[in-house]
């Protein structure tokens, strides 16, 4: 009991020093079943991250987000701006099942397949462990004054590291832009598109300093996610968790708790924390120090899980995962919200058609006697085959006189504009304003049809 009283508690994060200044993590490498399964799923994402662009249906890209010419294909679909909607309803939708998945599984996702947990864990670290040594050789080298080989291997770390930021950047890009439009400026056009060139060096060398100096402040001054799980979790939600009932008090005797005060939890961490403080800020969940304790419980005799995967009330009460009106408030959200998304995706139409009157324009009379008003229409085509359209009157009785031609050809992917006459008889044009239907054609089959307002004289 003594011992607990004079046991002091981290009241600040690990990598900043009670001056202010920032502390180097040199965190131990981790090795385990678990870390074994986070390499597995890691490398496979990363894997997935480099291949996507070059994955091609149809001969269009599987994803692009392209921004600036405000064009979006997501699973081969394309998407425009006038699909906005559907992007709301999805972005919302992923922000409940982030907070929902949070709710009941802790920060996870932070721990096994943030791209800043795995390209940090799994690329960068790893790169830095087999240039510069274990933890203890890194410490000597950063210690110690200028020497040849601190120049080398510094030297050979870094730009190692900026390369693979690059290959991160230019992937990115490529998911922005396109994969043979990006080749295209390396390659063909390297002047003329500069300023993409720069900005993508750019880029890459922010992604180099985020890896390569700014590290594990990233999960708690850059994510907001990781500035959000407090408010998160509750007592039943699942992270990493320390044992206390089991491991205090700490030490290696008869009397003492199965914790021997080893800190080999603490060594491993690669944010610097000491889980048997509880849920920390900085902790990502990364089950690095499950593996380590495991073993150290293996060599003692003693029964794994001193720290596991668990929520607070099952440690404390032992008590399993249940259901809380939280999680079913949050469950019934969801399942609205993604229903709604497929509807309006099975809703979805692949050629979108604006047809409005010419504003400015008033009746006038054609030289055949018919009454005529001047229509713009606009034609988006959201599939990867070139269409033709026809316009046909279907009521009243009149006629379509489209500006060049009478069928508008609109190519993949592609927004068409055009105008057109609509003619009507003197006889059927009797009030000022009078209500038509269009009907709009891709060959044989109809696409929709619009109706508009017919101006008399």
């Amino acid at each position: 009991m003594e011992q607990e009283k004079n046991r002091t508690f981290r009241d600040k994060i690990s990598y900043v020093s009670e001056q202010g200044r920032r502390v180097w993590i040199y965190a131990k490498r981790p090795a385990g079943k678990l870390y074994n399964y986070r390499m597995l799923l890691g490398y496979f994402l990363i894997t997935i991250f480099y291949i996507v662009p070059y994955v091609k249906v149809n001969g269009n890209p599987l994803f692009l987000v392209n921004f600036i010419e405000r064009k979006f294909i997501l699973f081969s679909k394309i998407f425009w701006p006038q699909d906005s909607y559907i992007l709301f309803v999805t972005m919302i939708s992923f922000f409940i099942f982030i907070i929902l998945f949070t709710a009941i599984y802790g920060r996870v996702w932070c721990g096994w397949a943030c791209p800043q947990s795995v390209f940090m864990e799994l690329v960068f670290r790893n790169i830095e462990y087999l240039i510069e040594g274990s933890p203890a050789e890194q410490r000597k080298i950063d210690a110690e004054n200028l020497t040849f080989k601190k120049i080398f291997q510094k030297t050979l770390k870094h730009l190692i590291f900026w390369i693979i930021a690059f290959s991160m950047g230019f992937t990115l890009f490529a998911y922005l832009m396109g994969i043979e439009k990006l080749l295209s400026i390396f390659y063909g056009t390297l002047l003329i598109s500069k300023t993409t060139v720069v900005v993508l060096f750019v880029f890459s060398t922010v992604i180099y300093l985020v890896f390569a100096k700014l590290r594990e402040l990233t999960c708690t001054i850059v994510c907001p996610y990781g500035r959000l799980q407090g408010v998160l979790l509750d007592k039943n939600s699942m992270a990493v968790s320390y044992d206390f009932k089991r491991g205090e008090p700490r030490g290696n005797n008869s009397k003492d708790g199965d914790c021997i005060d080893c800190k080999s939890c603490v060594q491993v961490c690669q944010q610097g924390v000491d889980i048997r403080n509880g849920i920390q800020l900085e902790c990502t969940n990364c089950s690095a120090c499950i593996d380590a304790c495991n073993k150290i419980m293996l060599k003692q005799n003693k029964p794994k899980g001193l720290i596991r995967y668990a929520s607070l009330n099952n440690i404390e009460n032992g008590t399993n995962f249940k259901m809380t009106p939280r999680i079913i408030i949050y469950s019934t959200v969801l399942v609205l919200l993604l229903s709604f998304l497929i509807t309006l995706l099975a809703t979805r139409k692949d050629i979108q058609t604006t047809i409005l009157r010419t504003p400015g324009t008033l009746a006038f009379q054609q030289e055949d006697g018919t009454v005529g008003n001047l229509y713009n229409i606009k034609i988006i085509n959201k599939t990867h085959n070139q269409i033709s359209v026809t316009l046909k009157l279907i009521s009243p009785s009149g006629n379509i006189v489209v500006a060049g031609n009478q069928q508008l050809i609109v190519k993949d992917q592609e927004l068409t504009e055009a105008v057109f006459f609509v003619n009507l008889s003197k006889d059927i044009v009797q009030e000022k304003d009078l209500e038509i239907e269009i009907a709009i054609y891709a060959g044989e089959e109809l696409l929709e049809t619009k109706k508009n307002t017919f101006k008399g004289k």
